[in-house]
């Protein structure tokens, strides 16, 4: 049986490589395998293998982020990528393609294997960060390249890279999930804010934020209660300390996929949610999210999101930044300050028009659904001629 590898570059990256993976099982009866180089964790629908590794910047080390690459160092990033290169080098013959999902470092990385390579790009696009000439030299060489929007396609086939736009797969990833929704717990609360702090370390505190902003804005509404996303990897449990060292009233309510309650007063706010994210969209008002791919995912579900510049957002505004510029006016972010923040979320529920507008700038931005599927039949079909 051919074997296909997926080597991935980040936590939004393996739930893309993920859901290509499922597509492909349901084409053809390939073994597929997945290299994580960034983070750790189950893939569902893949074998994980090789090193892997948590860093404290949760892979966010791009556009010349000295102060995480100086941590992420500090915590063995050097000793883990030579680990995994080493690891890579000594799977040469048993592939018949490799697939890098995230950027080129993830590519070049997927070539040691000496295997076929197809590119899936998640991050540049010419909206926010084109790819530059040398990431056009290195994709040249690639069995396929398949990048998230057309214009992306046109600039990169021009420089002479055959680069297909066959689909956002970020649009997929929940898709699937809206049949999941647990209707009971969150219905009583209307309207439904649905809270994203993210996969990474500083989700803990970035929570406890946005909890904050949903408890003044509940002050002036009282049917309002959120969601908050409790993201595979992260501990329910410290979310729930966390809180409680932040004026809530914590019950752990022992459900596995509804961990825990928090209260102010006598009023029941916020619920957490441990299951698949995309099943909370459905009834969102509004998402406030901190998050990457999760994010991006309630834009294409038509959901108006607001960020926030919180904590290290003040040193790492260019994520935001970028994100800005891929969502366009389906995000608009909001002050770091809590009061201007309430104010600001309260401004938007107040304005159906704007919330309308931005659902449908994101749901465009975004794309249609059905990328993953057109490009795992490519995939597919690329390790079925090795």
């Amino acid at each position: 049986m051919k074997r296909i590898l997926f080597v991935s570059n980040g936590h939004g990256e393996r739930a893309i490589a993920d859901r290509i993976a499922a597509e492909v099982r349901d084409i053809s009866d390939f073994e597929i395998d997945h290299l994580a180089l960034v983070g750790e964790g189950r893939s569902p629908n893949m074998r994980d293998v090789g090193p892997q590794r948590s860093m404290p910047s949760g892979g966010l080390i791009a556009m010349g982020n000295a102060r995480n690459i100086a941590r992420d160092l500090r915590a063995g990033l050097a000793a883990l990528t030579i680990a995994q290169h080493r690891f890579l080098r000594g799977l040469r013959g048993r592939y018949a393609l490799t697939v890098a999902v995230g950027d080129v470092f993830a590519f070049v990385m997927a070539r040691t294997c000496k295997a076929p390579v197809a590119f899936v790009g998640t991050a540049k696009s010419v909206r926010v960060a084109p790819y530059g000439p040398m990431e056009e030299r290195l994709l040249r060489s690639a069995r396929g390249v398949f990048v998230r929007d057309g214009e992306t396609a046109e600039r990169l086939r021009a420089d002479g890279v055959a680069a297909e736009s066959l689909g956002n797969a970020i649009v997929d990833l929940f898709a699937r999930e809206a049949e999941l929704a647990p209707d009971a717990a969150f219905a009583p609360f209307d309207p439904l804010l649905v809270l994203l702090p993210g996969s990474r370390a500083n989700a803990y505190a970035d929570a406890r934020f946005l909890a904050g902003v949903v408890r003044d804005v509940a002050r002036r509404r009282p049917g309002l209660g959120a969601a908050i996303s409790i993201a595979p990897g992260l501990d329910a449990g410290r979310f729930a300390a966390e809180f409680s060292g932040d004026g809530w009233s914590v019950a752990l309510d022992g459900d596995a996929l509804l961990p825990f309650t928090l209260r102010d007063g006598e009023r029941t706010l916020v619920r957490a949610w441990s299951g698949p994210v995309g099943a909370l969209f459905g009834r969102a008002k509004l998402v406030l999210g901190q998050a990457g791919t999760a994010n991006e995912a309630a834009a294409a579900a038509g959901v108006p999101i607001v960020a926030f510049r919180i904590g290290d957002e003040r040193k790492d505004g260019w994520y935001r930044r970028r994100q800005q510029s891929l969502l366009g006016d389906g995000l608009t972010v909001l002050p770091g300050n809590a009061a201007e923040a309430a104010a600001g979320v309260a401004a938007l529920l107040d304005d159906e028009t704007r919330r309308t507008r931005m659902g449908a700038v994101g749901r465009e931005r975004m794309g249609p659904p059905g990328g993953s599927r057109a490009i795992a039949e490519r995939v597919a079909a690329l390790a079925g001629e090795a």
